[in-house]
């Protein structure tokens, strides 16, 4: 078994969290740090300086994605990447982002601490926008990076208050030039919460993810009749409430038996008019779903289209419309397995594992060998005040990322 040589410094990386913390504290101890706001730039500011105070040399893309670069031996290679984000949801947690962050900056100051020689440049990203919670949608600028996105449109987009992303960022001063984009690198690794349950459940504390899974979103319309509530016999109604409850309850019943691991979810509904004396006459509700295999996802679908072609006891119309969809990104089966060896030196309880939730590595994945590495959420929460990763789980995330880095450089 591989010897591991080379830990990081867990009591610093814990003061790091902590200080981080502190930029959009909320009172009940969680953050709100939306992208490009003061308190966001308050983070990027400070985060420029512990990079610079190791030697590092920081650049801004035209997108504001910040690149901290340790300078290897040999600068025709190119550099590995680590990193996440530091802006968080309204009411967020300590963890979310920022532990993809700073456990780059945590690598590259027990490199500088040690004096440990690397071939390749180390390079740490913040990406700017990750949340999409100020700035529709999540992922933007890794997004754009990866071709996903454009970028006009993207810089359109506006805030509750009318303020666009291109004059935020502009007015936090981190608008830099389109040359320092990140445009190859050996690999980009994601240190990164799991934002749910089963590494705690299962007593693990770390997951090897494997891919980022598939995800379809639908809305379906059911159209029925309004009439006065206490007059109108039961026998004679077009309720669209009633029709929507037993075409959920239909989707439900078919999609439990597809696969275990099979996520959905009926997260939005409007009932119009909403009104406790007035049938409802119309009602629009939607069914996300999520699972790694594609053929599963294909059944979804046609469980989910199959609503508008079934009868309904109450004669109403419902349509069935696909919103989005998204297929499974698989990482880098090389950069998984180093991954996995890293652990296995370690020694830590480990599973491999998916994402879920959607994170900036599936996007750079498409143009740059990537992989991530979750550790555990208490409970299973995120985007939550209440969010705590243990400082000892964090540790070890940063340590797999650490050999993994000094592996893949001397490659």
């Amino acid at each position: 078994m591989k010897q591991q040589k080379l830990l990081i410094n867990g009591d610093r990386l814990k003061q790091s969290l902590e200080e981080f913390a502190s930029f959009g504290k909320t009172e009940n101890n969680g953050v709100t740090r939306l992208a490009l706001s003061e308190e966001d730039r308050q983070a990027r500011n400070y985060f420029r300086s512990c990079c610079e105070a190791l030697g590092m040399t920081v650049n801004v893309d035209d997108l504001g994605n910040m690149y901290a670069t340790l300078v290897g031996t040999d600068r025709e290679k190119p550099p590995v990447v680590i990193g996440s984000h530091l802006d968080s949801v309204k009411k967020g947690g300590r963890f979310d982002g920022v532990l993809g962050v700073l456990a780059g900056l945590e690598v590259v100051r027990t490199i500088v601490e040690h004096g440990v020689q690397h071939e390749s440049s180390i390079v740490i990203v913040n990406f700017t926008n990750e949340e999409g919670a100020r700035f529709e949608p999540s992922m933007m600028c890794s997004g754009i990076l990866s071709g996903k996105f454009e970028k006009e449109m993207m810089f359109a987009k506006k805030d509750t208050e009318g303020i666009s992303f291109e004059d935020a960022l502009e007015n936090v001063g981190y608008a830099g030039d389109v040359s320092h984009r990140l445009q190859q690198a050996k690999a980009f690794l994601e240190l990164h919460i799991e934002q749910g349950p089963s590494l705690e459940r299962e007593e693990l504390k770390i997951g090897v993810v494997e891919c980022v899974v598939g995800m379809v979103c639908y809305e379906v319309v059911v159209s029925g009749e309004s009439n006065h509530a206490g007059t109108t016999p039961m026998n004679m109604r077009r309720d669209a409430l009633f029709t929507a409850t037993d075409k959920i309850v239909e989707a439900r019943e078919q999609l439990q038996k597809l696969d275990d691991d099979l996520v959905y979810t009926m997260g939005r509904m409007n009932v119009v008019p909403n009104i406790h004396t007035v049938i409802p006459n119309r009602v629009v509700f939607s069914i996300e779903a999520r699972h790694q295999d594609e053929k599963t996802i294909a059944s979804v679908e046609q469980i989910i289209n199959r609503l508008a072609q079934s009868e309904s006891d109450e004669a109403c119309e419902v349509s069935v419309t696909k919103l989005w969809g998204r297929g499974t990104v698989w990482f880098n089966p090389e950069i998984v397995h180093t991954l996995e060896q890293s652990v296995q030196a370690l020694d830590y309880p480990y599973k491999k594992t998916v994402s879920g939730a959607g994170h900036d590595a599936q996007f750079i994945a498409s143009y740059i060998p990537s992989a991530m590495v979750f550790v555990p959420s208490i409970g299973g929460k995120s985007h939550d005040e209440d969010e705590v990763t243990p400082w000892e789980d964090c540790e070890r995330g940063v340590n797999v990322i650490l050999d993994s880095v000094l592996t893949i450089a001397a490659e």
